[in-house]
């Protein structure tokens, strides 16, 4: 058995699971699950459409590299949004269309780790557990770097001792981030790459919530917008991975792709040949029209803004809380233990939250999501309303003194 299996964490909905296992809920109130990053609003139709038209093409085996309708759909999608320049973003040299960002994430580690028993994966703590697992069925291990509201809830690579980056192969980023939603700065981008350079490892930022933010008119910097404004048209050491699972909520279409450094992504590509995960022709011929539109993705956009100032209203008068620039997740401080805080809000109000403590891990000598919950506002307007009332209930329960 890969040695890497032993060391992997349950997920955390398993551990959610167990946690509330054994626990009633009141009856007489429907689940509110709040718990998984799950987008709820309705696809666009004319993606469903397009997706039973194609229906028939189940019959022909799709290839490891798609169709040029949909690599070519994406590179103009990359150059408008980032304003690259799309004569040196080539659809066959600099993109690997993917089942979503999570497969490609975790199977990009294992094309790019060499497997030598110092090799180490630079992760973001709290964060997406599939970066941890990725290095360690890699056969790296896992290095974490705390994102605190200290360090504005950012990686600070300056906290990484030259030894340590003797040692890093791969560095992954999330901006906005999971669970906190903070956006990297230019700065700090062309930071990391210069970093990069001077250390010899690869940054794969993970950009999935790239689509979901709060000022319309100013987007989330991206990975390689950084690079082509460094004249780095070539992307060098640098991956982006997107996905229509939340810009879309296309989460089951399993539809996204990676983008940059050409040689990596020939290498990854060879790699996926064998590896065995091509798009379906239905789902590219769907992905291609969904990356071509921007109305839905900005009526999207809106409807997670309502619920923001929903947030806002309801919860702002019972606790402070960094408002977050992107994604739908409110990273809430709770006045007592997060494990019970989503325990007891499960039994009293029937609402799933996810303990930050699941999210993160004790590497540096404390857990930096303790304390903390995650709140995904993917449901419906009620849905969401109703669940943050209960929420700030809670908070103003659990903040009063117990009588003597």
């Amino acid at each position: 058995m890969n040695p890497g299996i032993a060391q992997l964490q349950p997920y955390p909905f398993e551990k959610l699971r167990g946690l509330l296992d054994g626990v009633r809920p009141p009856a007489d109130r429907e689940l509110i699950d709040l718990a998984v990053g799950e987008p709820r609003h309705p696809p666009p139709e004319f993606v469903l459409e397009r997706l039973a038209e194609s229906l028939a093409t189940v019959t022909n085996y799709p290839t490891t590299t798609a169709g040029p309708a949909l690599r070519e759909s994406i590179a103009r999608w990359l150059a408008e949004r980032y304003g690259l320049d799309d004569t040196e973003l080539a659809p066959t040299q600099h993109i690997a269309p993917l089942n979503g960002t999570r497969e490609g994430l975790f199977s990009f580690a294992q094309c790019l780790l060499d497997r030598t028993p110092d090799s180490r994966v630079l992760c973001p703590n709290p964060g997406y557990q599939i970066y941890e697992g990725a290095a360690l069925l890699g056969g790296a291990q896992p290095a974490y770097l705390d994102t605190t509201a200290e360090t504005g809830f950012l990686p600070n690579f300056d906290a990484v001792s030259k030894k340590q980056w003797e040692n890093i192969q791969l560095v992954y980023i999330c901006s906005p981030g999971n669970p906190t939603g903070a956006v990297m700065p230019e700065q700090t981008l062309i930071h990391l790459i210069e970093l990069a350079d001077k250390h010899e490892f690869v940054i794969a930022a993970d950009e999935c919530y790239s689509e979901i933010y709060q000022d319309e008119g100013s987007p989330p910097v991206g990975l390689l917008q950084v690079c082509a404004q460094l004249k780095r048209n070539d992307f060098r050491r640098c991956i982006a991975f997107h996905s229509l699972s939340k810009r879309s909520n296309l989460p089951g279409l399993r539809s996204g792709f990676a983008a940059g450094d050409s040689q990596l992504i020939q290498t990854f590509l060879r790699y996926r040949t064998y590896h065995g995960c091509t798009l379906p022709r239905f789902i590219q011929d769907a992905s291609t029209l969904a990356w071509r539109d921007e109305t839905h993705v900005r009526e999207n956009r809106e409807q997670y803004r309502k619920k923001f100032d929903l947030a806002r209203q309801i919860l702002e008068p019972v606790v402070e809380f960094d408002f977050p620039a992107g994604g739908f997740y409110l990273w809430l401080a709770t006045p007592v233990d997060d494990q019970q805080f989503a325990k007891t809000l499960f039994q009293e109000h029937h609402i799933k939250v996810l303990p930050g403590s699941f999210l993160g891990r004790p590497a540096n000598g404390s857990n930096p999501g303790q304390n903390r919950i995650r709140v995904a506002l993917v449901g419906t307007l009620t849905e969401t309303e109703l669940a943050l009332h209960a929420i700030a209930r809670c908070f103003t329960q659990t903040q009063q003194p117990t009588p003597d």
